[in-house]
């Protein structure tokens, strides 16, 4: 196929384009991540809240999707973080910041902690993580955060940037 485009191209002349971001620049944000840290923390309360009871088929239903939905949401994190890290910090973000190779991984750590367990200190530690890692983020661009509690459970402060 490329052997035959590569003709192709060489009678057409087809425009070269090049890019080395898999989406357009300028457009990442963490809040994805840290919204779905969030989740994790959310998610585990109400399985801790749940009643189980081997008989009663609607809490069951309702654990097994909490437990779904929270290994879903850890690996979301791990998916953010990792797109932003590999396709947005570069040699400069680096310099600024020679410590974000080592709060990815212990994110990266974390959030596969909290897919192996509903330890609440596990979700915890993930939004502290993924809340430094915005931080950083927003910093390397120039752009104050603040910290401020989720409007929504568990209610917790997450680094917003300061527009």
């Amino acid at each position: 196929m490329h052997k035959f485009l590569s003709k192709v191209d060489e009678m057409v002349h087809f425009e070269k384009y090049s890019a080395h971001c898999d989406i357009p620049c300028k457009i990442y944000d963490p809040i994805i991540s840290q919204i779905a840290a969030l989740s994790v923390v959310r998610l585990d309360d109400i399985i801790a809240e749940t009643e189980m009871d081997m008989s009663n088929y609607e809490s069951l239903n309702l654990v097994t999707r909490c437990i779904i939905r929270k290994e879903e949401e850890a690996e979301k994190v791990k998916t953010e973080i990792r797109t932003i890290w590999g396709d947005y910090f570069k040699a400069a973000q680096f310099e600024k910041y020679p410590k974000i190779h080592n709060l990815v991984h212990d994110i990266m750590m974390k959030a596969s902690a909290c897919k192996q367990s509903t330890n609440r200190n596990n979700a915890l530690e993930l939004v502290d993580l993924v809340n430094d890692f915005a931080a950083a983020f927003w910093d390397t661009k120039t752009v104050s955060v603040e910290k401020k509690v989720s409007p929504y459970p568990p209610n917790l402060p997450i680094v917003y940037p300061v527009f």
